[in-house]
């Protein structure tokens, strides 16, 4: 943010009379509107900006072509009556939608990409319970076992970055105090999303992520159809 700072001065001869001193008339003051909460921030923003290039805490996150995503892929606020209160995650698997609850019966859809059926994570609801930028990703025990041609070159981990299969940013469930071992994440593989392919997590564009990430406080419920 920059402030611009304006200076002016004015001078009269010496010879000029004094002008007449008066009394300040009043100035009638009014309450200033209340901010719009950012978790509740309508958008305005075209697709082209919002999935426009953009660099983060230095990486870069490449601009996605927005001819090439289905209109009902773009972040947008849709009506969505539910009985969960603003500030709700709920994700509907089947349909790789997730819904940021706004009041007056109305979301952000945000299109994701869900594990495959087997793979998923069960119906139910969680509790976010951590958020991180950049996060770095370790792969599961399981998923070393199930999987080690894939997975077992990453036993150790992967740094943040853009080709970290979290993405940008990741949102960490809790259920019963335990972690659950799902997020909601980035994705390096733009490919997945609307599709039912990833390991179990469910992933967002990195652009509607860090969207996301902005909205969402710590211990946020999350519901999953």
């Amino acid at each position: 943010m920059m402030c611009l700072l304006a200076g002016a001065g004015c001078t009269t001869s010496q010879t000029e009379k004094p002008a007449l001193q008066t009394k300040p008339e009043k100035t009638a003051t009014y309450p200033s509107p209340e901010p719009v909460s950012l978790a509740y921030a309508p958008i305005t923003d075209s697709p082209e900006y919002m999935y426009r290039e953009i660099v983060d805490n230095g990486f870069r996150i490449v601009a996605r072509d927005t001819r090439k995503i289905k209109p009902s892929h773009v972040r947008q606020v849709v009506d969505y009556a539910t009985t969960e209160k603003p500030g709700t995650i709920i994700v509907d698997q089947k349909a790789h939608f997730l819904y940021f609850i706004l009041p007056d019966d109305r979301a952000v859809r945000y299109a994701i990409g869900v594990g495959s059926a087997a793979k998923g994570f069960q119906e139910g609801d969680a509790i976010i319970d951590r958020k991180q930028t950049w996060p770095r990703w370790i792969p599961t025990p399981d998923m070393v076992r199930r999987s080690p041609e894939h997975y077992e070159k990453y036993r150790d981990g992967v740094d943040g970055g853009p080709t970290n299969p979290l993405g940008a940013r990741a949102l960490y469930m809790q259920k019963n105090g335990q972690d659950t071992y799902y997020r909601v994440h980035g994705t390096n593989d733009p490919s997945s999303i609307g599709k039912s392919v990833s390991a179990g997590c469910i992933r967002l564009l990195n652009q509607d992520i860090l969207d996301l990430y902005e909205r969402v406080k710590i211990g946020a419920r999350i519901v999953v159809l």
